[in-house]
């Protein structure tokens, strides 16, 4: 039975620069002497890996593709690991040396910001290197977005309320890194840069209410940078705008 074989250690997926070495590690417990054999499958093609029948696997990131291990024993009893993918960056510039990056997610891509029609679908993009490859978390004015955990995030059809503030958490075994924050404007109709100027003009000239500038500064040229500050412009324009104040929130 299949049972007489048990993976004790799964490979893991990672999200590498091209040109990266690493290995992938499969470890399993049986009643006899086991004997492993790596796979890898790209574009739908699935090969067996001449020559690859340890426990673990040295890869040189070259393309995007999947891998999973066979492990038989004597008895003709056979188990497979999780298919785990190792993803490749080919825009990342080669050599990242491993003794300055331990793994810990970095921002590859950044989200961008865009004006889209109500009704229109809304995407935004985000990517992330890390061993193990990191897990996606995305915000909305400070808001976790329950169901947009993929670098991805897709609304088919965007309404007004979908209009803020984005970002995406990256995060991994070593640590969590944030992308960029982006403004996302979801309106009636677009009106052309020149007329769309000239009508925050008045509206700001025909402001009577209470107005508050909130500037978040996180980047600094000889300081690391900071997290804190995003949070602090997402927690203070709640509070002002409950106090009746219309907030402009400016990062960077």
């Amino acid at each position: 039975f299949s049972a007489a074989i048990a993976i004790t250690e799964q490979p893991i997926s990672v999200s590498v620069p091209v040109g990266y070495s690493f290995t992938l590690r499969c470890r399993a417990e049986g009643r006899t002497l086991l004997q492993y054999q790596w796979f890898c499958q790209h574009q739908s093609v699935c090969r067996q890996i001449p020559g690859a029948t340890k426990q673990d696997l040295p890869v040189t990131a070259q393309q995007t593709q999947l891998y999973t291990c066979r492990i038989n024993d004597l008895y003709k009893n056979a188990v497979f690991s999780d298919w785990v993918k190792v993803e490749v960056h080919q825009c990342v510039a080669r050599g990242l040396p491993p003794r300055l990056w331990q793994g810990e997610p970095v921002i590859v891509l950044n989200p961008t910001e865009q004006r889209v029609e109500v009704g229109k679908p809304l995407q935004l993009q985000c990517a992330a290197m890390g061993v193990p490859a990191p897990s996606y978390q995305w915000y909305r004015n400070g808001n976790m977005l329950e169901h947009q955990k993929k670098k991805k995030l897709w609304i088919t059809h965007a309404e007004v309320s979908d209009s803020g503030t984005y970002l995406c958490c990256a995060s991994n075994s070593h640590g969590e890194h944030w992308t960029n924050a982006v403004d996302i404007h979801i309106g009636r109709e677009t009106l052309p840069p020149a007329e769309h100027l000239q009508l925050c003009r008045l509206v700001f000239l025909l402001a009577t209410g209470k107005i508050a500038l909130l500037v978040g500064n996180n980047r600094y040229q000889h300081h690391p940078n900071l997290m804190a500050p995003v949070t602090d412009v997402f927690e203070l324009s709640r509070l002002l705008e409950q106090l009746g104040f219309q907030v402009v929130s400016l990062l960077d």
